[in-house]
Parts: C-alpha cells; structure tokens; sequence
C-alpha cells in the first residue's frame, strides 16, 4: 500500500516536470521561428488541453499559467516586459486565460469519464471472470475456501476475509487471521456492528440472502467501488446459500438412505430368518404328527431341520458380525503367523460348506517364487473370517465337483491372499456392486441362499485392517477375488 502510494507521488512530480519542459521548449522553438501571437496562443492552448488529459485539471492550471506569462511577455507588445500595452493586448490575454480555463474544464471532463469508462469496463472484466471461475467449481466446500483467494487474485487485493455465519468458520487468503477481525466480522453479521471499517485496515461488508445475514466479506486495500462490491457480496452470497443448501440436502439424503438400509436390514432379515424357519417348523410338526413315518422319512426330517438350523445361525451370525460393522467396534489383534497356516485353517473350518468342491491350496500364487518361511504380522481371526465368507460364497454360486483355488503371496509392502474358482463367473453388470449390503446378483436371487452381507462384511473387516479386496471374472471361467492387507514382517513397535 505504501509503495503504491509512493509509486504514485513519483508519477506526479514527474508529470509536473514533463510538462515545465515541454511549455518551456515550446516557447523556445515559437520565439526562434518568430512566430506571431495567434500561432502562439493556439500551441500553448494545445498544450493545456494535453496537461489537462494527462494529468488532470491542476497541472493544466499551472500549464495555462506558464503559458499565460510566456504569451504576454514574448508575444504581446511591450515585448519582453509582462505588461500590457493596450485595449487589445488586454483582450488578447483574457481571451487566451478564459479559452485556457474553459478549455483545462471540458478536458479534464473527458479525462475523468475516459477513466471512468475504463474503470467500469475493468470491473466489468473482473466480475465476468469471477463469475466463470464459481462455474467451474463442481465441490462447494472446496469453492468456499478458495474464495478468498479467488477474490485476492482477481482483484489485486493484499487480502480478503470470509466469514460463513452458518459454519461460524472463516476462511482467509493469508495466514494470519487475529481475533479482533474475527469478532468484528460476527458480530457485523449478528447486526451489532454496522459500520465498515474494522481491524487491520479491513473494509467489510455483510453478506445478505434477502433479508437474511448469511456471513459477512472484509478485503484491504479499499479500493473496490460501491458498485463491485455490492456485485461480489452478491455473488459469494449466493455461493454460500447453494453451499449451505447442498449440505443439508446431503444430510437429509444421508438420513434417507441410513433408513432405506435399516428398512431392508429389517425386510431382509425378516425373510431370510423366516424362510429357514417355516422348514424347521415344518419338519418338527412332521416328526411329531406323521405316526406312520418310517426311519428314512425321519432322517430327512431331522437332516431338514439340521440344515436350516444351521442356516438360521449363519444369519444370526452374520447380522451380528454386520451391527458389530456399523458400530465400528472391529478391532485389529496383530499375531504372527504364517499365511498357508490360516489357508490350511479356514478350508479345515469350511470343509463341510465345500465337501462337493474340489479345494487347491498354494501357499503362493502360481508362477510366484517360494517366499521366506518367516511368518508375518497380521490378524489371524480376522482374516479368517474373510476367508470364510469368500469360500461360502464360492460353495453357494458353483456348481459340485467345481475347483476353488487359494494363494497366498507377498508383494511389495503388500500381504495377499487369493481366493478363484472355475465356475460360471459373475455377471458384468453384478461386478461393481458385488461388495454393497444386501446385493446378491440379479441371476443368483432364486439359486443361492444367504443374506446379501457376506461380501458386504469382507470388505468392511479388511478395510479396517488397512487392506482391501477387487473382483474380477470372465464369464463362463469362474470367478477371483484377491485382498491384501499391509506386509509386516517384524513385530510392530520393534526398529530395525
């Protein structure tokens, strides 16, 4: 600011002597050429009209003054003397004083509307690419804490404060932010401080949605007109109504959505819970009417009612292992172990579920060199109940006598598992949404039995081991899931 000023003052001395150079090597090169009084007076009245477009209306006062004597005293009889001869000469200098004056008047007129016009098409310009910069803006959040800096940039301001009263967050193009513009701000958008000029040289403004304060804007130096500032308080106004507007919108369909899952929890649940329980009860009352049922009736009743008992724990299981999920209270216990160790373990664990299935174990993934005996630090029961979900999965959508394949291998800082079979693939338009609570795939609806949350759950566990899981298929050639959670290869907490 100061050396703006500085810059300024230097322009107008500069000016100033300019101008004294130029009357003066005017009235040189007029004298030397002997010219008359009329010629005279019409170079130095040229030379007004340039100091008044130049420099404005005082230098070309003091350019009709220089002017003014230099006529009288070369170019108006008694020569070299500043008096007047006569009646004549008298009008001469009036008239030359008065056209000088008249002349200084209109041209400093058009000067200040010349820069006037200037101004407005300058704001203009800078409003216009303020308008195109919010456009391109797709993130409100992201806007409202770029607009102080946007509003810097295009300004050429030395700073821009924004106070978004909804939030009661400020958001500044500099660092510094002290408290007492921070408390000016609040309150002027509470209407307990009107006036608008606050701490820091700040020039401020409160931002009106109608009638209604939304934040309030203060930027140094104070160098926008009424009319641009009125115009970017409407705009960052409005930038804030649709950012305040976007977010509730986002919590009301947050809110919709948490009750569209809890409604389908229930209405899933509802189902999966009865369905296995209108066949145990249907074989109890079997074995308990049927007098005349014969032992092999009565094995398959009970084999029935084994069945879906198991069936009715899988989901209660799941359900729980799901609200256990959602609360957030999956908690990771790293132990040393070796991965082939969990494989062996959870095809062990899944070896009834996989009975029809032909089961490959490969320590690593084919092709793969042997890896170091070394165990490594990972959640053993946690990813064992991954595993499970995906070899349930594999067992319930392949038909018998179909292979499933585990791996395991290390890579890079990665631990990774692989779970593949050859069965009939998942369906493209399944692939991208396989991992969402309660999808089971459009072609699987009436085939496989379970709740829709097996994948669901896989993925919430791993994530909250620092790991993740892709699917991928090729239809007709079964299906691969491969997950991986973070390699560490010496116990956590120890260096070296």
């Amino acid at each position: 600011m100061k050396f703006t000023e500085g810059l300024s003052d230097s322009r107008g001395i500069v000016h100033w002597i300019v101008a004294t150079a130029i009357a003066s090597l005017a009235t040189f090169a007029l004298v030397s050429l002997h010219a008359n009084s009329t010629t005279a007076g019409m170079v130095f009245l040229a030379l007004v009209v340039w100091a008044a477009t130049q420099a404005g209306f005082t230098l070309s006062l003091y350019i009709a003054a220089f002017c003014a004597l230099s006529f009288d005293y070369f170019f108006l009889p008694p020569y070299r003397t500043l008096r007047l001869a006569g009646a004549q000469q008298w009008v001469d200098m009036l008239t030359f004083a008065a056209s000088s004056l008249v002349v200084s008047r209109v041209a400093e007129r058009a000067r200040r509307q010349t820069l006037q016009a200037e101004q407005r098409r300058t704001d203009v310009e800078r409003l216009y690419e303020l308008s195109q910069e919010l456009i391109l803006y797709e993130d409100a959040e992201v806007l409202i804490r770029d607009l102080p800096r946007l509003i810097d940039r295009i300004f050429s301001l030395d700073g821009v404060v924004l106070y978004v009263a909804e939030r009661d967050q400020f958001y500044a193009s500099t660092s510094e932010l002290p408290m007492s513009i921070q408390a000016s701000l609040r309150a002027m958008t509470q209407g307990s401080n009107p006036t608008l000029a606050i701490p820091g040289d700040l020039t401020a403004r409160p931002l009106m949605l109608g009638m209604r304060p939304v934040g309030a804007i203060a930027w140094r130096p104070d160098e926008l007109t009424r009319e641009v500032s009125t115009a970017v308080s409407a705009q960052v106004a409005t930038v804030i109504a649709r950012s305040v507007a976007i977010e509730a919108s986002a919590r009301a369909e947050a809110a919709r959505e948490g009750e569209r899952l809890r409604t389908a929890l229930t209405d899933s649940l509802t189902h999966e819970l009865r369905t296995p329980l209108t066949s145990i009860r249907a074989a109890a009352t079997t074995l308990l009417e049927a007098g005349d049922l014969d032992e092999a009736g009565r094995r398959d009743m009970v084999s029935i009612i084994d069945e879906e008992a198991a069936r009715l724990d899988s989901l209660i299981g799941d359900a729980v292992e799901m609200a256990e999920i959602d609360a957030h209270a999956v908690q990771v216990h790293l132990a040393p172990q070796h991965p082939s160790a969990l494989l062996d373990q959870a095809v062990e664990e899944s070896r009834k579920t996989l009975s029809a299935h032909r089961v490959t174990i490969a320590p690593q993934a084919p092709g793969e060199p042997d890896q170091p005996a070394q165990p490594v630090w990972f959640d053993p029961h946690l990813l064992d109940r991954v595993l499970r979900h995906l070899l349930e999965n594999a067992a319930a959508y392949t038909p018998p006598g179909s292979r499933v394949t585990l791996s395991s291998r290390r890579t890079g800082d990665r631990l990774e598992f692989c779970v593949e079979d050859d069965g009939p693939g998942i369906d493209t338009s399944d692939l991208p949404l396989i991992f969402e609570k309660f999808y089971r795939g459009k072609r699987r609806k009436t085939t496989a039995k379970g709740s829709g949350m097996g994948l669901a759950i896989v993925r919430a566990i791993l994530a909250a081991h620092g790991g993740g899981i892709e699917a991928s298929s090729v239809a007709g050639r079964g299906a691969k899931f491969r997950f991986w959670v973070p390699l560490i290869e010496k116990e956590p907490g120890i260096k070296g």
